[in-house]
């Protein structure tokens, strides 16, 4: 039997052409670029500097990282990474109806240091992803980059992300220049999201240099790639939650992306716990945060997580969970995606399935 599955948290590559045509010419030097070294490596540019702890192809081509001695250039990344056309190829041979995608490289744009130059690479990814999708036979949707760094140029970005079709906007967990997510400056931006009929997507990665949980810590991969996800994720959630965004904003969806699912049911529980003893502490939250979270969040899960759904549906949060392939990143299953999903998905009751291999994800995108 074959049934209907969005990916709801897939990935692109960026092309050359993105720093190269469409992010404006004034800013390129402080955007985000990838450049090729005379050792025949790539290098990744922000704010002008090189990170040499970045081996950019090595994060988007299936199995990039493994053969640290020989990695793969960013002419390597797979066509289904960037062209419309061949990543619906790619969506026909998984058995996927339709895709969600996010940044890779640009997942970074929070590094940018300067508002303008974020700006315009917010702006010019924007057009790109846009340009992508057009090519997409109708099944492919992205989210839009917004640059946090000024809460008034993402207020005004999200005006062009809606101009041009996409489903979202996206930005890091980590706070920009210190800024909580509900601090009272941004209400115009959670207004404008809600107003256009946009979600609000949280995507964190590692390889970032803002001030997090994990570089505070950790240098090495292993550790910062750990905790970088579920920690500022929690964070955010405590954030967009405890902080009053959700009841200030009831028409507010949003998503915390790539993270996993085990935290979430710890994380609900404590601040339920909080909200139902130190209520006074925080007078403008007047409903409980799994109440909150169940009308108006959701959360991407990978395949080996769907045994969870049992306990997830015990706590009403069953409509808030959708599966997200990853694709083309290292760690991602491909091929065989879908049939992993459907391996895991297979002990647990069948309408809970398709709740996570489909309807979640068509609400989520305001398909239904």
């Amino acid at each position: 039997m074959t049934h209907r599955v969005i990916d709801a948290d897939g990935h692109i590559c960026e092309t050359r052409e993105l720093w190269e045509e469409y992010v404006p010419r004034a800013y390129r030097d402080r955007a985000i670029r990838i450049e090729r070294g005379a050792d025949g490596r790539d290098r990744t540019w922000i704010n002008r500097v090189v990170r040499e702890d970045l081996l950019p192809a090595t994060a988007c081509v299936p199995n990039g990282m493994d053969d640290p001695d020989n990695p793969p250039t960013w002419e390597d990344i797979t066509l289904g990474s960037h062209d419309g056309a061949a990543r619906v190829a790619v969506l026909d041979q998984e058995g996927i109806e339709r895709s969600l995608l996010f940044p890779s490289m640009y997942l970074l744009a929070g590094d940018i240091a300067e508002a303008d130059a974020a700006a315009a690479a917010c702006h010019g990814y924007n057009e790109w992803i846009a340009d992508m999708c057009r090519d997409g036979a109708g099944r492919l949707d992205a989210v839009g980059l917004v640059p946090l760094q000024s809460p008034d140029l993402a207020f005004k970005e999200v005006g062009h992300i809606a101009r041009l079709g996409l489903k979202g906007v996206a930005f890091r967990p980590e706070r920009y220049n210190g800024l909580a997510l509900h601090d009272a400056v941004l209400a115009p931006f959670w207004d404008a999201v809600a107003e256009q009929g946009l979600f609000a997507a949280v995507h964190g990665s590692f390889g970032s240099h803002m001030p997090s949980f994990a570089s505070s810590r950790y240098k090495n991969n292993f550790f910062t790639h750990m905790i970088c996800h579920p920690f500022e994720q929690m964070a955010a959630c405590l954030d967009i939650i405890g902080g009053g965004v959700l009841e200030r904003h009831p028409g507010l969806r949003v998503a915390f992306l790539e993270s996993g699912l085990g935290w979430l049911e710890y994380w609900l529980h404590r601040m339920d716990e909080h909200f139902e003893v130190m209520g006074r502490q925080v007078p403008w939250l007047t409903r409980p945060p799994t109440e909150l979270f169940r009308e108006q969040c959701f959360i991407s899960i990978e395949a080996d997580e769907a045994h969870r759904m049992p306990k997830i549906q015990a706590l009403g949060l069953e409509k808030c969970v959708f599966w997200g392939a990853d694709y083309p990143h290292y760690d991602c299953t491909y091929p065989g995606a879908v049939t992993e999903l459907e391996e895991h998905l297979g002990p647990i009751d069948p309408a809970l399935a398709d709740l996570v291999r489909h309807a979640n994800a068509a609400r989520f995108l305001g398909l239904d």
